[in-house]
């Protein structure tokens, strides 16, 4: 009797054992393998280099006489352009992940793939990382290449710096296929080409200024004692009175599709896929919600001076296909009444800025336009200057003079004269055989 109960319950168990078996199905497939850095590497990583050519400009950002030009999930290029007829690539600063930053008095803020991390920038012979708050943003990839699917990826192991195209066998789940990391927001910006950071309350960016400053598709940006950072939906606060030891202080969600910030006048003002959200700042650690200006699906960076908002908006890829134009908004009573003043019809405008009564876009293919917008009814009418044969993608007006990023490269104009606008400098990308 008791070899029958044996048998039967190793019939069981086998029974089980196969059923569960059956259970995971295995695929092979040619896939993007992730090749990973290790999150002890990725903390011990930042450091000065020579400088080295720029391949893939990201966000630019200008304090001090000295450019800061982001290499896309790289690190930053930084040029002295004392002389802005004959800038000086003085070096490379190495930050794996890097997308986005800003500087604070000798502080250079940057996103590291999940981590802020705080660099003393007071001697740029001798930079020093000062401090670093670490799995503070999502999980991003790099971008890869959209003919292979993504293997599964394991965020244990460290962060993706690169992809190997190669056969994998990996377990069929549930689900088909991990839609978390189908765009992340590093490709997000590798797609809509290059951008910048954000401009900061007023700040002229001449010598010893407190903050820098920077162009219209930032998502950093600093005021009074804190930075704040946007990722596709969520709104970041750091505490920055310790320069040196940024705090944590709150994340909140403030939509989807959040694409860029700006902030003028004690709000935050960011650009969606959908519209333009407007936040308070009268609690800096706890930004508030004040309106939103709603349009149909696009890109579109956001500038403001005085009471109007310059938004515009762009089709093409993840943006949508509909429309490429520029908005020009009137904001009443605070901000909390928003009228549309007219529309501007545009090529594909991506970046902008704006400086008096000088509005400067960076409209594709077609190029850089400088408008005057003293009237927001007759701007597309009163064009001052255009350069056609560049693929622009975002401007910072400072002082007279123009620092722009376009698919060539990095350009620096000198606008003092506006019936003679001069590009005074240029610094190529550099085209890369494989």
């Amino acid at each position: 009797m008791k070899k029958h109960i044996i048998y039967k319950s190793l019939i069981l168990i086998v029974v089980l054992a196969v059923s569960g078996c059956q259970d995971k199905l295995y695929e092979k497939f040619m896939a993007n393998s992730p090749i990973y850095m290790s999150y002890e590497d990725l903390r011990s990583a930042v450091k000065k280099e020579t400088a080295r050519d720029i391949e893939k400009p990201g966000k630019i950002y200008f304090k001090d006489n000295y450019l800061f030009i982001n290499e896309l999930m790289e690190g930053v290029h930084v040029l002295d352009v004392s002389d802005p007829a004959n800038p000086n690539h003085v070096g490379f600063i190495e930050i794996p992940g890097n997308v986005d930053i800003a500087i604070k008095e000798n502080v250079l803020y940057a996103d590291s793939y999940v981590d802020l991390v705080a660099i003393d920038v007071s001697d740029l012979d001798n930079i020093q990382e000062v401090g670093r708050i670490e799995d503070i943003f999502p999980y991003t990839v790099p971008e890869y290449d959209e003919e292979y699917r993504l293997a599964e990826l394991d965020e244990d192991k460290g962060v993706v710096v690169d992809w190997e195209v190669k056969k994998v066998e990996q377990e069929v789940e549930q689900y088909y296929y991990p839609v978390y990391y189908a765009r992340s927001f590093a490709e997000n910006i590798a797609m809509d080409a290059a951008s910048f950071t954000t401009n900061t309350s007023g700040v002229g960016g001449g010598s010893g200024t407190t903050f820098g400053v920077g162009g219209s598709m930032a998502r950093f940006g600093l005021y009074k004692d804190y930075l704040y950072t946007v990722d596709d939906y969520n709104l970041y606060t750091f505490d920055i009175s310790d320069i040196e030891s940024p705090l944590d202080l709150d994340s909140k969600n403030i939509g989807w599709n959040v694409e860029t910030m700006f902030i003028y006048n004690d709000h935050l003002f960011f650009g969606t896929t959908s519209g333009m959200l407007i936040y308070s700042l009268e609690i800096e650690r706890n930004p508030t919600f004040v309106n939103q200006y709603n349009h149909i699906t696009s890109c579109d960076p956001v500038v403001v001076q005085d009471d109007i908002a310059y938004v515009t908006l762009h089709d093409g890829g993840w943006c949508g296909r509909s429309v490429n134009r520029l908005d020009v908004i009137k904001m009443k009573d605070n901000y909390t009444e928003l009228d549309l003043l007219a529309s501007h019809s545009m090529a594909n405008p991506h970046g902008l800025g704006i400086d008096g009564d000088i509005l400067f876009i960076c409209d594709g293919d077609a190029g850089l336009k400088v408008f005057n917008a003293a009237d927001p009814l007759t701007i597309s009418s009163n064009k001052i200057a255009e350069f056609p044969d560049i693929n622009a993608y975002d401007v910072i007006p400072v002082a007279d003079y123009l620092f722009m990023i376009g698919e060539g490269g990095f350009y620096l104009y000198d606008y003092s004269d506006l019936q003679n606008i001069n590009l005074l400098s240029t610094i190529p990308v550099s085209t890369v055989e494989d």
